[in-house]
């Protein structure tokens, strides 16, 4: 094979999946996922009740989407974000996910972590420091709801 055939498969073999790759991007609002705007979770259909409720919630004034789903800071934030964004595209792009939407374990774990950083004062009484399995406070479990809905 000639050295300018080489460039051209080469070019092809990069250059389509690039493109593919850009167009979907830009298709999905991509850049979009890279902000803490609570808009862009509306971007897939299924959210919009989630975000309507949002907007609704006393959480709307204090807590955009990404301060309850995500670790606060640091690289554990775009660590999770990146899983989240990797899981959520697969899943709405094959369409095999759960409706309503469930929250997985892990993210489970986050907004629990968050709900007790933002409300420290308030459940400093009843949280237990020592060891998590004498009684691990599931805020969740009472406020599924917070953040979602009028009640949060």
């Amino acid at each position: 094979m000639t050295g300018s055939r080489w460039v051209l498969v080469v070019s092809i073999l990069l250059g389509v999946p690039a493109g593919v790759g850009a167009f979907t991007f830009g298709y999905a609002k991509g850049f979009s996922y890279l902000s803490s705007d609570p808009r862009a979770c509306v971007n897939c259909h299924v959210m919009n009740d989630t975000y309507d409720a949002w907007e609704k919630s006393g959480h709307r004034h204090v807590a955009k989407c990404v301060d309850c789903h995500l670790p606060h800071e640091g690289l554990a934030k775009w660590i999770a974000k990146a899983d989240e964004g990797f899981r959520h595209s697969t899943a709405f792009t094959l369409q095999n996910f759960k409706e309503p939407l469930e929250i997985t374990p892990g993210d489970r774990r986050i907004v629990l972590e968050n709900c007790l950083r933002c409300h420290a004062d308030l459940v400093q009484a009843i949280h237990v420091s020592g060891d998590a399995h004498d009684r691990e406070l599931d805020c969740l479990r009472c406020h599924a709801a917070a953040g979602h809905g009028a009640g949060g």
